[in-house]
């Protein structure tokens, strides 16, 4: 299993062999320094914690400070814990670079924040159809019965209903991306079709956990 973190430039299209244009996701994935190694010995399981970007020593807490001294490794913006069988084989201090970790043609899962639309109504959210707008209904746009009364139910709202509420901005994970190249110059990981989140949000793109013989 391979790992890596970047941040997501946008979409633009690339054209294959063949002329065809294929939509692409560009990532910018630097290279990731090793922070720390799990082992299934000492902690239980297998992972290795990446970070990656410049960040000032005021601004993360004391005993993080000494935590990244002593371990050998600078403090990173962003840390990500990958669950990668072979972890181990790793080193803190090591750098996890975009073009050792993929290839073109690699099959890969790619996980983000999804974009924040802020307070939405169940129209938006959910999809729910809208009352009528003739012979004087005043219930256009709202949620509807909640079947208070419906028996056994003890006249309360069951957990789980689809209400309005904050929209996006929620963890999300693509599954079964085509890496169609590597720019091992400029750290640029070009991946088919869209991943989840806005322009210069962090992303985690990991070897697909369905790529393996007989999954589907």
């Amino acid at each position: 299993m391979k790992g890596i973190m970047g941040l997501k430039l946008g979409m633009t299209q690339v054209f294959d062999d063949e002329g065809r244009a294929i939509p692409v996701t560009v990532i910018h994935a630097e290279p990731n320094q090793v922070l720390r190694v799990r082992t299934r010995e000492r902690d239980g399981y297998e992972a290795v914690q990446l970070g990656v970007g410049a960040i000032r020593e005021h601004k993360i807490a004391h005993a993080q400070r000494l935590d990244y001294s002593q371990r050998g490794v600078n403090p990173a913006r962003y840390v990500r814990e990958f669950r990668l069988p072979g972890a181990v084989e790793l080193e803190s201090g090591q750098f996890v670079k975009v073009d050792e970790t993929f290839a073109a043609g690699d099959i890969v899962d790619v996980t983000g924040t999804s974009k924040g639309k802020g307070f939405a109504g169940v129209i938006k959210r959910w999809g729910f159809h809208r009352g009528p707008t003739t012979h004087g209904s005043k219930y256009h746009r709202r949620v509807g019965s909640l079947g208070s009364r419906t028996s056994g139910g003890g006249g309360r709202v069951h957990p789980g209903r689809r209400l309005p509420g904050h929209m996006g901005h929620q963890r999300v994970t693509t599954l079964r991306l085509t890496v169609v190249r590597v720019d091992a110059d400029r750290n640029l990981l070009l991946v088919r079709g869209s991943v989840p989140g806005p322009k210069g949000s962090l992303v985690m793109v990991r070897e697909s956990v369905r790529n393996r013989k007989g999954a589907v």
